[in-house]
């Protein structure tokens, strides 16, 4: 007979199911800040159904370049329709499981600049939360680092374009 402890750690380290397939899914997203009227940088962030802040993404479409993704997703997402692509920031790579499927993920991130009333955003049902942050407070909310990172390079050439 196998005592209580065994059988926790036989649980444990069971073996999940192997991988049996590769599926590379190629995404983009967008920084997107806009200035007060007090002229304070500010960076749009969505929360995702496990709360985590992140930036608005998604899968590129057939026949749609990277850029033009970024624009629909912040679209679709934040409900900000009216925006101009700065320029891009770099891409990012993220790998997680699904099953028995390795996903390895390329996100595109650009600097995007919200126009017009940027007050009416709207999050998306599967969404927790949306909301414009002061740019410290959104570096410190960020669930990724590598966007993290990106950010502070949009913070740069936010700066050296004088936006």
């Amino acid at each position: 007979m196998q005592s209580q402890p065994f059988d926790k750690l036989t649980k444990y380290f069971k073996k999940k199911p192997s991988i049996d397939e590769v599926v590379r899914e190629p995404t983009a997203g967008g920084i997107v800040f806009r200035r007060t009227k007090a002229s304070k940088l500010q960076i749009l962030l969505i929360q995702d159904a496990k709360d985590r802040w992140t930036i608005p993404k998604g899968h590129i479409e057939e026949g749609e370049t990277a850029q033009e993704t970024a624009l629909r997703e912040i679209g679709e997402e934040a409900g900000i329709t009216e925006s101009e692509a700065i320029c891009w920031l770099g891409k990012i790579h993220f790998r997680y499981r699904r099953m028995n499927t390795l996903v390895l993920m390329t996100t595109q991130i650009y600097l995007v600049k919200a126009l017009g009333d940027t007050d009416a955003i709207k999050k998306e049902e599967w969404m927790n939360g949306i909301k414009w942050f002061e740019f410290n407070e959104a570096l410190d909310k960020i669930e990724y680092e590598d966007i993290g990172k990106l950010m502070l390079v949009a913070k740069k050439r936010i700066r050296h374009a004088g936006l």
